[in-house]
C-alpha cells in the first residue's frame, strides 16, 4: 500500500497506441514515481480504458474525493476512450480548456484527455506531440523555428509567436519496421547496430537525389546476397535512405531554421546527424521532460480555473 504521505495529488498520463505511461506527481509538479505498462490504446476496447487505469493505481486512489488524470496521445483518438476533437492550426496548442471529460463509473477518477492538433490543407494531424510541443513552448516561449519530432511517423512543425503553424507527417519510421522486419529485405538487416559511415553515405544519396530510393532499396539485398553486405552496414544504409528522402521532402521546414530535434533515443540522435550533414546545427531536447513539462502546464491551468 502506498504511504499516505506519498500519495499523488495528481497524475500525468501518455497514452500511446503501444504503452502507456503514467507519473505519480505532487501538486508542485515533481515525479513521485513512474509506471509503465504494455496496455496502450492498440489493446485495448473503450469499455477497458478505465479498469487498467484503477488497476494500475489501485494504491493510490483516495477514501474520498477524486484523483486529477490528465492524459495526452492515442486514448483520445476515435478508437481510443473518449475522442478529443482535434484543434485546426495555426493556433497555440491546446490546453486544459479544450480538453475532454471522460465520464467514469468510479468517482474516485476525474479524467481529461488533451486534444490533438490538425492542419485542412494539407491535411494532416498529431495526437500527443502536441502537448511536447507546448512543454518546450513553457520553457523557451519565444522559440521561432521548427520542432522535429522523430518517431513511427515524424512531425516536422513549424512554430512562431508561440503558435504551430503549420506541420507535416512523414511515416519514415513505420516504413523503415516494415521494410526491415516484414520485406524481403528482412533476410539481410540486423536487428540493431549503427554504422556511422553507411548511414551517412546513405542519407546523401536520397538528399540529393530522392527519385532513386525504391532502386537502392533493393541493392541493398543484392549486395547481401553477391558480396555479403554485412547486416549492421545493411540497416545503417536502409535508415540513412529513408530520413534522406525524409530530409529532401522536409527541405522547406529545416532550410535556413533555427532546429530543435525532440527525443532521447537513437533516432533523434540520427536525425541529428544527418542534418548536421547538410549544415544544420540542430539541438536536441528530451521528448519525456517536454511531455511532463506540457502535462504539468496543463494542470496548473487547472488548478488556476478551480479558484
Amino acid at each position: 500500500m502506498t504511504d499516505a504521505r506519498m500519495r499523488p495529488d495528481w497524475i500525468a498520463a501518455d497514452w500511446g497506441t503501444s504503452h502507456l505511461r503514467l507519473w505519480r506527481m505532487d501538486r508542485a509538479g515533481a515525479v513521485l514515481g513512474r509506471i509503465d505498462s504494455d496496455r496502450g490504446m492498440g489493446t485495448l476496447r473503450r469499455e477497458e480504458f478505465e479498469p487498467v487505469l484503477l488497476d494500475l493505481l489501485r494504491d493510490d486512489l483516495p477514501g474520498a474525493g477524486c484523483l486529477d488524470v490528465i492524459c495526452c496521445g492515442m486514448a483520445g483518438s476515435r478508437q481510443g476512450w473518449a475522442e478529443a476533437r482535434y484543434a485546426a492550426v495555426p493556433c497555440a496548442p491546446p490546453g486544459i480548456r479544450q480538453a475532454t471529460r471522460v465520464a467514469t463509473q468510479s468517482e474516485r477518477l476525474s479524467v481529461r484527455i488533451l486534444p490533438g492538433l490538425r492542419q485542412n490543407a494539407p491535411a494532416d494531424v498529431m495526437r500527443g506531440e502536441e502537448t511536447q510541443i507546448a512543454g518546450f513552448l513553457r520553457t523557451e516561449p519565444d522559440f521561432d523555428g521548427v520542432i522535429c519530432l522523430p518517431g513511427t511517423h515524424c512531425k516536422w512543425v513549424h512554430v512562431s509567436a508561440g503558435e504551430v503553424v503549420s506541420f507535416r507527417t512523414f511515416m519514415t519510421g513505420e516504413m523503415f519496421a516494415l521494410l526491415a522486419d516484414r520485406s524481403v529485405l528482412r533476410h539481410g538487416i540486423a536487428s540493431a547496430g549503427m554504422d556511422e559511415g553507411p548511414f551517412s553515405d546513405a542519407v546523401a544519396r536520397t538528399v540529393s537525389q530522392p527519385e532513386v530510393l525504391a532502386r537502392d532499396l533493393f541493392t541493398l539485398r543484392a549486395e547481401a546476397l553477391l558480396h555479403g553486405l554485412d547486416p549492421v552496414a545493411a540497416r545503417s544504409r536502409l535508415s540513412g535512405l529513408l530520413i534522406g528522402a525524409e530530409l529532401a521532402g522536409a527541405r522547406p521546414y529545416w532550410l535556413g531554421r533555427d532546429i530543435v530535434v525532440m527525443g532521447e533515443s537513437g533516432i533523434a540522435g540520427a536525425y541529428r546527424t544527418a542534418l548536421d550533414l547538410q549544415g544544420v546545427r540542430a539541438r536536441q531536447v528530451g521528448a519525456e521532460e517536454m511531455t511532463l513539462s506540457g502535462l504539468r502546464a496543463a494542470y496548473e491551468d487547472l488548478k488556476e480555473g478551480e479558484r
